[in-house]
C-alpha cells in the first residue's frame, strides 16, 4: 500500500471535525511537515478560523516519531486532547495503519498526591503531620472540599486537578499536592505505584504526542532535569505567550513569610546553632523588608545585601545539616524532611542568585497590599536561553494568530533569540516565517475607528471626553461591547459611569468567575463586558453578543514596570531602539489578541474602536495599525457610530 498523501491525511481530518479545508490551513500544514522532514524551525502565523491545531497535527502525526505540543492555556490543551486529537486520530488510524497514541503531561503539583491525602500534611508549627480532614472542619469550605477530594481520589483516573469539577481554592488544592521539590519520589514513596504524577509521566514516554504547557516547557529547559520525554519535534502554540511564561519560570521570589515558613519547618530537624542562624537571618530581613520601597534595585542597599548573604549562608548550612528530626514522635519524618528542604533550597536559591549580582538579572521589590513586600528576581533577557534550550537537537515550529508585528516576523523572532529571516553562521539557527492569513475578509467584516479628536491619555485625572465617547458608541452598538482596559481602576471607572449612563447590563472581571461572565455576555447581546488582560486574549464569543471592541488606550507597560523598563534600558544601551523593541512589541501583541475578539466567526460584523488618538497621530502608530488584522480604517465618529447602529438594527430585525 502506498503511503498516503499530505492532502488525504488532512481532508480525512478535517472532515471527522466537521469542517472543510482552508487555503491557509492546506498551507501550513505543508510547511509544517516540510519544516519536520528538513529538522528545520518555522514560525507560522494562522489567523482566526484558520483550523490551525490540525495545521499541525496532522503533519505531527503522519511524521511518527514522538512529538511534544506546548501551549499556553488551559482551554487548548483540553480542546486538543479532548476534541481534536481523539477525533484526528480516530480519522487517520485507517490511513496510516496505525493508531498514534496521545498524552497530557503537566508539573507535578497539577495531580493530586496520595501521600499527601492519606499521610496529612507537615505541620508548620511543630514539623510532625497533621490530618487536613480532622483540622478543616467538615460544614466549612475547605472541609467540605477537602472531603469531596477524598472521595474524588477513589474515582479519577488521572488525579489531574483540572478534572475536579466544580474546583477547589489553591489553598484546598495545596492541602493534597506536593511540587516536585517535595515529592519523596516514588521508589521511597509508599504509595509510589499508584501515582498520578508518575502514571502521566509513563503514559507520555508511551505516546506519539505529548501535550504540555510552556511552563512546564520552561522547566524541562531550565532546570536542566528532563521532565518531557526524548522528542523530535517541538511545537509550541499560542507561541505569542513563551517569553512571559519562561519568563514568569525564570522569576524568584524572596518574601519574609515564605523564609519564615523555612524556618519552621526546619527547626527541630537541625542542630540549635545552625536553627538560630538561620531564624536570626530570617528576623534582619524581615525588617529591612518592612521598610523597604516598591521598585528596582540597581544596585543592593549596603544593608539589604548582608541581609541576604546571612540568609544565603544559614539556609546553606542549615541544608547541610539537616538529618533526622530530634522530635522522636513526629510521623512520616521523610515527608517531613523532604518538605522543610524545598523550602530551605528556595530561599538558599534565590538568596544566591540576588547576591550574586549579575548583570543578566533585575532585582526589584514589590508590596502587595495583603502580603507585604517582597524582593523578586528575572533576568533580564530569555532570548539566549531560548535560543540554546530551545532551537537545539530537534525541529521546533511555533504558531500563534498574532505572530508578525509592523509586517514582519523579526520583533517576536528576536524575543526567542532568533537572528533576522534568513541570517546564516554557525550556531544561528536558521528559520521561516510564514503567514498563511485567515479565512476572513476583515476589510469587509470589521473597521478599525481610532477616536483621533479625543485628548491624550495621561498618567492621572479623568478621561471624562473618553467616557463620553464609549457611552455614545456603547449605545449606537446597542451593548454587544467587550471593553479592554488597560488597568482594573480604568475598567471600575468606566463600568460605573456607563451603569449610571445607560440601561444595559455591563458586567465587570473579577464580580464572578471569567467563565461565567463570558457566559453571561454570549447569552445576551444586550449585555457589555468590561475588564483587564485576561479578556485581551481569553475570549471567544463569536456571533451578534460581541459586534463591539473597545480599547481605552494602547496598552503600553508602565512607566514603574522594573522588568520592563530594564529590558527598555538594555537595548538602547546596546544601540537598539528600547521603546520599539520593548514597549511598542508589547503592546502590538495585545492589541492584535485584543482586536482579534471581534471577528470569530465568518458572518460576524463590528466595530474595533480604540480611544487613544496616538494611534492615529504618534510616529509608531503606523507599527501597531500593521499589527492588526486589516479591518477598514477610519477616525470618522460619525461615520463608526451610523455603522454601529446599522450593525445593531440587522441583529435586531434577525432577532438577536
Amino acid at each position: 500500500m502506498t503511503k498516503p498523501s499530505l492532502p488525504e491525511l488532512l481532508h480525512a481530518a478535517v472532515t471527522a471535525v466537521g469542517g472543510t479545508e482552508r487555503p491557509g490551513q492546506v498551507a501550513m500544514t505543508e510547511a509544517v511537515a516540510g519544516a519536520i522532514d528538513d529538522n528545520a524551525h518555522l514560525l507560522v502565523q494562522a489567523g482566526t478560523g484558520t483550523g490551525k491545531s490540525l495545521g499541525y497535527l496532522v503533519p505531527a502525526l503522519a511524521h511518527g516519531e514522538r512529538v511534544v505540543v506546548a501551549t499556553a492555556t488551559l482551554a487548548l490543551q483540553r480542546q486538543l486532547v479532548e476534541r481534536d486529537l481523539p477525533r484526528t486520530v480516530e480519522a487517520l488510524h485507517p490511513l496510516l495503519r496505525r493508531r498514534p497514541e496521545f498524552a497530557m503531561l503537566k508539573g507535578r503539583s497539577n495531580y493530586l498526591c496520595l501521600h499527601r491525602l492519606h499521610e496529612g500534611v507537615p505541620q508548620e508549627e511543630e514539623d510532625g503531620l497533621f490530618d487536613q480532614f480532622e483540622a478543616a472542619a467538615p460544614t466549612s469550605k475547605l472541609g467540605k472540599d477537602l472531603l469531596r477530594m477524598r472521595d474524588w481520589a477513589d474515582e479519577t483516573e488521572t488525579g489531574d486537578r483540572d478534572d475536579l469539577t466544580p474546583g477547589v481554592s489553591d489553598r484546598a488544592w495545596g492541602q493534597v499536592s506536593v511540587s516536585s521539590r517535595e515529592c519523596l519520589g516514588a521508589s521511597k514513596c509508599a504509595y509510589g505505584a499508584e501515582c498520578f504524577a508518575e502514571a502521566a509521566r509513563e503514559r507520555a514516554k508511551l505516546a506519539d504526542v505529548v501535550v504540555t504547557n510552556h511552563a512546564l516547557l520552561a522547566i524541562d529547559a531550565i532546570e536542566g532535569a528532563p521532565v518531557l520525554p526524548q522528542h523530535e519535534v517541538l511545537i509550541v502554540d499560542e507561541a505569542h505567550e513563551l517569553v512571559s511564561r519562561v519568563t514568569g519560570v525564570a522569576t524568584g521570589e524572596l518574601s519574609p513569610g515564605q523564609v519564615n515558613r523555612a524556618v519552621r519547618r526546619a527547626a527541630k530537624l537541625v542542630n540549635e546553632k545552625a536553627a538560630d542562624a538561620l531564624q536570626t537571618a530570617a528576623e534582619s530581613f524581615e525588617r529591612l523588608m518592612e521598610l523597604a520601597l516598591p521598585g528596582r534595585l540597581e544596585e543592593i542597599p549596603e544593608d539589604l545585601g548582608y541581609a541576604i548573604m546571612a540568609l544565603r549562608d544559614a539556609a546553606r548550612n542549615v541544608i547541610s545539616a539537616i538529618g533526622s528530626t530530634r522530635d522522636k514522635s513526629v510521623q512520616d519524618e521523610d515527608a517531613v524532611r523532604k518538605q522543610a528542604l524545598a523550602a530551605v533550597e528556595s530561599i538558599h536559591g534565590v538568596a544566591e542568585r540576588i547576591a550574586n549580582g549579575s548583570e543578566y538579572d533585575v532585582v526589584w521589590c514589590e508590596r502587595h497590599d495583603r502580603y507585604g513586600a517582597s524582593l523578586r528576581v528575572a533576568p533580564l533577557s530569555v532570548s539566549g536561553l531560548l535560543r540554546e534550550k530551545l532551537f537545539s537537537d530537534r525541529s521546533v515550529v511555533l504558531t500563534s494568530a498574532t505572530l508578525k508585528l509592523g509586517g514582519d516576523f523579526n520583533g517576536v523572532g528576536a524575543s526567542l533569540g532568533l537572528s533576522p529571516e534568513g541570517t546564516k553562521g554557525d550556531d544561528v539557527p536558521v528559520w521561516k516565517g510564514l503567514d498563511v492569513g485567515s479565512p476572513f475578509d476583515y476589510p469587509k467584516q470589521g473597521i478599525l475607528y481610532v477616536a483621533r479628536q479625543l485628548a491624550t491619555p495621561g498618567r492621572q485625572g479623568s478621561r471624562g471626553d473618553m467616557m463620553d465617547e464609549l457611552a455614545e458608541l456603547v449605545e449606537a452598538a446597542g451593548g454587544r461591547t467587550l471593553g479592554l482596559f488597560s488597568s482594573m481602576r480604568a475598567a471600575k471607572e468606566a463600568a460605573e459611569e456607563l451603569r449610571g449612563r445607560l440601561d444595559m447590563p455591563i458586567l465587570l472581571q473579577g464580580e464572578e468567575t471569567l467563565g461565567e461572565l463570558i457566559k453571561s455576555f454570549a447569552a445576551d447581546p444586550k449585555t457589555c463586558l468590561f475588564g483587564t488582560l485576561s479578556l485581551w486574549q481569553g475570549v471567544d464569543v463569536p456571533g451578534p453578543s460581541c459586534q463591539l471592541v473597545v480599547m481605552d488606550r494602547i496598552p503600553f507597560p508602565r512607566p514603574d514596570d522594573p522588568l520592563m523598563s530594564a529590558r527598555q534600558k538594555a537595548v538602547e544601551e546596546a544601540g537598539g531602539n528600547g521603546f520599539m523593541a520593548v514597549a511598542a512589541t508589547h503592546a502590538a501583541l495585545l492589541m492584535a489578541q485584543g482586536a482579534g475578539r471581534l471577528v470569530r466567526a465568518m458572518g460576524d460584523r463590528g466595530v474595533v474602536a480604540v480611544l487613544d488618538p496616538r494611534l492615529a497621530n504618534a510616529r509608531y502608530g503606523s507599527y501597531l495599525r500593521a499589527s492588526l488584522p486589516d479591518f477598514w480604517y477610519t477616525t470618522d465618529r460619525n461615520q463608526v457610530r451610523r455603522s454601529l447602529a446599522a450593525i445593531n438594527a440587522k441583529a435586531e430585525a434577525d432577532g438577536q
